[in-house]
């Protein structure tokens, strides 16, 4: 894998240090294994604040779902259990319909589309959050979503029946209109659901079958980029607003370079990852015709009852998404 170049310098991304006489130590759970890049990024960031805090606020990282798993992390910021923590965007998409922006199917289905769709829906989630006692940090997308199975699909007739692995709404959702069963499963939990049987296929992207070495159970994945989901770092809000100005600005200062730095991760894990998933034995490429047109009609199902479910607040992301393409 090409080397990344852009990485945290907290030196010389931090101007002031933290003053404080009290230094603590802040745990933050999250749910993927420490190799993959959004838990690398997370863990650059904590180091970052814990240097450029001079040691005042040291974060402390717990990857794997080691701590928390990832469907418990967000409300243990909420209630403060811990004070910081990593969380898959969408998968909260059961408590409000706007944590599902960004997987929607085939409304952006590249790096640069899903950066605008991040800026239009930006403000309406940190409000949102706000409400939750909550405080956005950053967020990074995964690369976009293709389709695993353990056998060759061309349309979706191939696909009826099978189980397929659910990790939001959307996905669970996508399996449904495609006549698949879908499976609530966790990603610390993939590899030994496919390895038994509970699910024979997926939407993610090449890094979530790399990571899990999906190619000892499943054989095709196809490249659809049915959309980009992002990752999302909270701070418990009452934690947020008892740090000092100058400790506030180290920790922004890291989280833009996270992001920054995150983006350009993603990118490149995502030329990375599905070379490894061919090298490794898996049957990769571009979906057929057939089954990309009967995906894209249920992108269109799909982007219509969002749109209803989010009311005008989602429908102005959308049109603001759009107005900016």
């Amino acid at each position: 894998m090409t080397n990344i170049i852009i990485t945290f310098t907290a030196g010389a991304a931090v101007a002031t240090f933290a003053a404080s006489s009290n230094a603590e130590t802040w745990d933050m759970p999250m749910a993927y294994s420490a190799s993959n890049f959004q838990s690398e990024t997370g863990a650059q960031f904590a180091e970052c604040v814990t240097q450029g805090t001079g040691g005042t606020l040291t974060i402390q990282t717990h990857p794997g779902g080691s701590l928390y798993a990832g469907a418990e992390i967000k409300r243990a910021i909420q209630t403060g259990q811990v004070n910081i923590g990593e969380r898959l965007l969408s998968g909260n998409q059961n408590e409000n319909a706007l944590f599902g922006f960004d997987s929607i199917p085939f409304l952006a289905t590249s790096f640069e589309e899903s950066e605008k769709l991040w800026e239009a829906a930006k403000g309406p989630l940190s409000e949102l959050l706000a409400e939750q006692n909550l405080h956005l940090l950053y967020s990074v997308p995964w690369p976009g979503q293709g389709l695993y199975f353990d056998r060759e699909v061309n349309s979706l007739a191939d696909a009826k029946g099978l189980k397929f692995r659910a990790y939001n709404t959307a996905s669970g959702r996508l399996s449904e209109l495609a006549g698949m069963l879908p499976v609530q499963i966790e990603s610390a939990e993939i590899a030994q659901a496919f390895a038994t049987g509970v699910a024979q296929g997926m939407v993610s992207s090449g890094a979530a079958g790399y990571d899990r070495k999906v190619w000892e159970s499943l054989s095709h994945y196809y490249s659809v980029n049915a959309w980009l989901p992002r990752n999302y770092v909270l701070v418990n809000a009452d934690a947020w607003e008892g740090l000092n100005e100058s400790t506030k600005n180290v920790i922004n200062g890291c989280a833009t370079l996270a992001e920054y730095s995150g983006d350009w991760r993603s990118i490149q894990y995502a030329e990375f990852t599905e070379g490894e998933l061919a090298k490794n034995g898996m049957t990769t490429g571009p979906a057929s015709e057939e089954l990309m047109n009967e995906l894209r009609a249920i992108g269109e199902t799909m982007t219509a009852e969002w749109i209803e479910a989010a009311g005008e607040e989602g429908r102005s992301i959308v049109d603001a998404f759009r107005a900016a393409q």
